[in-house]
């Protein structure tokens, strides 16, 4: 049995004559978090989107659990299990940590009729977004007003609306984005401890972070993976070096 759990194979994408991916394939293990770098305008937004379900390749297959999921748009790839997060936050901020929560369990359970009843007071709702909740550490939090929370907790509330679909896996784009040191630090942490819930693809320009969590790193440049394999490969790389991490590596 395999223990890839999201896959792109050749995925091939172009804008008129510009070619944003290009005969690009990586996979997601089990158990992994497999970090996806490179310069700005490389086209990771752009692979993201078409694995997520928001672009359609020109050509090319993404796979999510063993199943071709390559005509499904978002909501199907999310009901079939895969989580993402997003660099600019997509929470109701003006609504409460629990309600936000609440409403990602109710699109996870694919009845749009229950917006007509109070979800508020569904058990089986109430008992998914608590458990999510409880696993970000926000539980205690839940009465509170999103918009009051700080940009690390509300990126973990991002991560608990995702839970509530019981995820098979997490494409996460630029999580530590906006956050400072001690933000950034606490955030790798949680992710860290994350993996075992759902292998995470994750994008990132935060190198610390990268290097710090990512078991194998995939480097995009022009629309291309010009290299793949563990951080101390990644990082003794010429061609990497060159292309995006000169000192950091």
């Amino acid at each position: 049995m395999t223990d890839v759990v999201l896959s792109v194979h050749d995925i091939c994408k172009s804008y008129g004559g510009l070619q944003a991916s290009k005969n690009i394939s990586l996979d997601l293990r089990m158990g992994e978090i497999h970090a996806l770098i490179g310069p700005n305008g490389a086209g990771k937004s752009t692979l993201i989107k078409q694995i997520a379900g928001s672009e359609t390749p020109c050509s090319g297959q993404v796979r999510l659990a063993g199943k071709d999921v390559t005509a499904l748009d978002t909501v199907a790839r999310a009901r079939r299990g895969l989580g993402r997060t997003f660099q600019i936050s997509e929470l109701a901020m003006e609504d409460t940590v629990f309600q936000n929560v609440i409403l990602g369990a109710l699109g996870a359970g694919g009845s749009p009729m229950r917006f007509w009843r109070n979800v508020l007071g569904m058990d089986d709702l109430r008992g998914v977004a608590e458990a999510a909740l409880e696993r970000v550490g926000l539980a205690a939090k839940a009465a509170v007003r999103t918009s009051e929370l700080s940009h690390g907790q509300r990126r973990q509330l991002e991560v608990a609306v995702a839970l509530t679909l019981n995820p098979t896996a997490f494409v996460m784009d630029e999580p530590m984005a906006g956050l400072g040191t001690a933000g950034s630090k606490t955030l790798t942490g949680f992710l860290d401890g994350l993996r075992t819930q759902a292998p995470i693809l994750l994008v990132e320009h935060d190198m610390d972070a990268v290097f710090a969590l990512a078991d194998r790193i995939s480097v995009l440049v022009y629309g291309e993976i010009i290299a793949s394999g563990t951080v101390n490969e990644i990082r003794s790389d010429a061609a990497v070096r060159a292309a995006y991490l000169g000192d950091e590596a």
